[in-house]
């Protein structure tokens, strides 16, 4: 009588992934984890969901979550996708992969990521001249331009504190129950909590550097 074979299962190692996606590394700092953070951030920023995101990808709202943790190391294929469903390029998406924690971080002019904030119009910018790293988003700075006097401004309201300088143009920027008047070479510090935003627009175009503090709710 015939034995039959013992039946030989495959090493974990070897076994299949889905298609297009590997299965992250955990040693060390792995590229998935770095391209995961951008990608997050970059979303984040954009006040992007999940959902939206992936929709855009054409990826599940369960595999951009394994993604932006680091948990998968996304196709080429996915990387492009995802760039462009954040609107950047698929250079700026991995610029954190494999750099150097100590370097520094350039921006060249006009490359800065364009902000689309609730409430404004075409002829109303943010771009933003620094991609945050880290889990924790801490500050973020941007080159505001504003070019249509007829335009009405919501009020915004965010965590942190905010630093305007304004560097070309007129305007009146109101916060809270308060309206000041900058001119060129004038800076104004507020609570970003308290309702804040231009009055009007004394002289366009307008240009203004704006920097937003994340201040930590245990400090």
């Amino acid at each position: 009588m015939s034995r039959k074979s013992p039946q030989v299962q495959a090493p974990r190692s070897s076994r299949r992934k889905p298609p297009g996606e590997l299965t992250a590394s955990g040693r060390g700092q792995s590229p998935a984890v770095d391209l995961g953070r951008t990608a997050r951030r970059l979303r984040e920023t954009q006040n992007l969901t999940l959902a939206d995101v992936a929709a855009r990808a054409d990826i599940s709202s369960a595999m951009l979550s394994r993604l932006e943790t680091g948990r998968v190391s996304p196709s080429l294929e996915t990387i492009v996708a995802l760039s462009q469903a954040l609107g950047v390029t698929t250079s700026m998406l991995m610029q954190r992969v494999g750099a150097d924690d100590g370097g520094a971080q350039l921006i060249k002019a006009g490359e800065g990521l364009e902000i689309v904030r609730s409430g404004t119009r075409r002829g109303h910018t943010y771009h933003l001249l620094a991609a945050q790293r880290g889990p924790r988003k801490v500050f973020e700075p941007f080159l505001v331009t504003l070019n249509d006097k007829s335009e009405v401004f919501p009020g915004f309201q965010h965590p942190g504190i905010e630093f305007i300088h304004l560097l070309t143009g007129v305007i009146h920027y109101r916060h809270g129950r308060h309206t000041y008047l900058l001119n060129p070479g004038d800076t104004l510090t507020f609570r970003g909590d308290v309702a804040h935003g231009p009055e009007r627009l004394e002289k366009v175009p307008i240009r203004m550097l704006s920097i937003i503090i994340y201040t930590d709710p245990d400090d």
